[in-house]
């Protein structure tokens, strides 16, 4: 079980409970990572410009690349991506491929000389970035596993406050004058309501707080489970992370430059899936679903500093971002049903309550940025960035600003530092046209425990999938500039983005003993993406 056996009963236990206004540690990680975009020249050279500077891109990176432009300019930039989706479940392939064609830059910056010795120029610039776009579809399916979604609900159910504390009869019973999902003594454990009520399990246990699903058969005076024959999940992810900046910077003698940024971030993130299975056994033909819908809003602001040293031949910069402070809201909803005609029980639907919603805070990580570059005349260049940020700080509270979710004990014991290195080249055979190519590489911040779910994962509400990150996620780019004058140019990139992920249906669960109760076998997710991104620029 690899570092299974290292952790302490406490960190298991833990991480039980959370309010779903929260959502989880999957929830924060989404909510957090971003993507290479910019303009083309950046994006072709693997957004390695941090100490280069001169470029629109830098503005929400390292502002300080504003003191270098010697003009004014203004840039958009149009991409066209292809996304392809491949799941391997328990042996089934399934592949699924989207396009997206969307505008994902826009900027401007002034320039202002000021014909001193010392303050030479500094520039006031403004750019729109697309940090993320969320657009993904995948399909995975099996022909059999060990373990339902029932089980998985009823142990939901049996141990929702961890120790064996289960949610009795009455609080799970919707009724007249009482409603589950409306109990704050429950704190958001949602998936045991809906699955209740929808017939996924029931009392079938001796304990006064324990269950079992319903999908099985009595064998003399005994509950026997079954397990699925066929599985299967549909999850459409939709929505963006965009960015709007206005920085300074500052040109101290060409040796010297600094610069300062506000950051504006809109998120509008959009999720739905379908999970489903059938048990097929003798003349029987059962079945469950869950289906589920999410909106996420919310808008942060942050502040980023930066320095560039111009050593001749050699720039050097270092930035620093601050964490992204989000005001949220999640519109949500999901519905259930069983179908049973071995024992003469009814069809069951039920559903979460309508326009449910929450409004909560949350924060980003930092990330520091350390730069350098070679320049060799005007010919051709070589860059670098790291880029360090803590994911161990990511933080949910409420509006209040009251932060102590358990969601946030998840955050600190299966998070760590995330990693970005980025390395660009550029070669100008004529004044007029340039060659460009770069690779970047996002280390993936989960910790081995809860990339191979050692740890309970537990659901949002009514959400019990989830993906984890187990390699890093690499990109490949290239691209070509030409300059038609010495004020108009076009940029064009390409970038080629893949990653691998665990695709679980539902979290494995562990008793108080440390031991496996409910296990979910993962599906494997190859994720290839291929932008193609021009950019439009006037210098004046």
């Amino acid at each position: 079980m690899k570092k299974f056996f290292l952790l302490s009963l406490f960190t298991l236990l833990s991480c039980k409970v959370f309010l779903f206004a929260q959502g989880n540690e999957i929830d924060a990680f989404t909510l957090s990572n971003t993507e290479l975009g910019g303009t083309a020249r950046s994006m072709a050279m693997g957004g390695a410009f941090g100490a280069l500077g001169g470029d629109l891109s830098v503005i929400g990176n390292n502002p300080a690349g504003l003191g270098i432009y010697r003009s004014s300019e203004v840039t958009g930039t149009l991409d066209l991506s292809s996304m392809n989706t491949s799941t391997d479940w328990l042996g089934v392939s399934t592949a699924q491929n989207k396009t997206l064609f969307t505008p994902t830059h826009a900027a401007f910056s002034l320039y202002f000389p000021t014909g001193l010795s010392g303050v030479r120029n500094w520039s006031l610039g403004f750019s729109y970035n697309r940090l993320k776009n969320f657009k993904r579809s995948y399909r995975m399916q099996n022909k059999g596993q060990d373990y339902s979604m029932a089980d998985f609900a009823a142990w939901r159910a049996s141990n929702a406050f961890g120790y064996g504390n289960g949610i009795t009869l009455d609080e799970l019973t919707l009724r007249d004058n009482y409603d589950p999902y409306n109990n704050s003594s429950l704190a958001g454990n949602w998936l045991p309501i809906i699955g209740y009520e929808s017939g996924m399990y029931d009392h079938f246990a001796g304990g006064a707080n324990e269950y079992q699903s319903a999908f099985g058969r009595d064998s003399n005076g005994q509950w026997q489970i079954d397990s699925p024959t066929s599985s299967s999940l549909r999850m459409n992810e939709n929505g963006y992370i965009d960015e709007y900046n206005i920085g300074f910077g500052l040109n101290i003698s060409d040796f010297f430059f600094i610069g300062a940024s506000v950051t504006v971030t809109d998120i509008d993130y959009r999720l739905s899936s379908f999970y489903g299975e059938d048990f097929s056994y003798g003349n029987r033909n059962d079945y469950l679903y869950l289906d589920n819908r999410l909106n996420t809003k919310g808008n942060g602001i942050s502040a980023n500093i930066g320095v560039i040293m111009n050593l001749n031949m050699i720039r050097l910069g270092v930035a620093y971002n601050s964490p992204r402070l989000y005001d949220m809201t999640d519109y949500f909803g999901a519905k259930g049903g069983t179908e049973i005609r071995g024992y003469d029980v009814p069809k069951m639907d039920s559903q979460t309550p309508e326009s449910s919603y929450s409004e909560y805070r949350f924060r980003s990580p930092d990330k520091w940025i350390f730069s350098g570059a070679l320049l060799f005349g005007q010919s051709a260049l070589v860059s670098a960035d790291y880029e360090l940020s803590n994911y161990r700080k990511m933080l949910f509270s409420d509006r209040d600003g009251w932060t102590g979710y358990d969601a946030n004990d998840c955050i600190e014991e299966d998070f760590t530092w995330g990693h970005t290195i980025k390395l660009g080249v550029e070669i100008k055979p004529t004044p007029q046209f340039a060659l460009r190519t770069g690779y970047m590489m996002q280390t993936s911040p989960m910790r081995e425990q809860l990339v191979d779910n050692d740890v309970e994962v537990l659901p949002a509400g009514t959400i019990p999938h989830f993906t984890t990150i187990s390699n890093p996620t690499h990109y490949l780019t290239a691209g070509v500039g030409f300059r038609f004058n010495p004020n108009f140019y076009m940029d064009l990139a390409w970038v080629y983005r893949y990653n691998n992920s665990n695709a679980y249906a539902f979290s494995n669960t562990y008793s108080n003993s440390s031991n496996i109760e409910v296990f979910s076998t993962p599906a494997k997710l190859l994720t290839k993406t291929t932008r193609l991104a021009l950019t439009l620029g006037y210098k004046f």
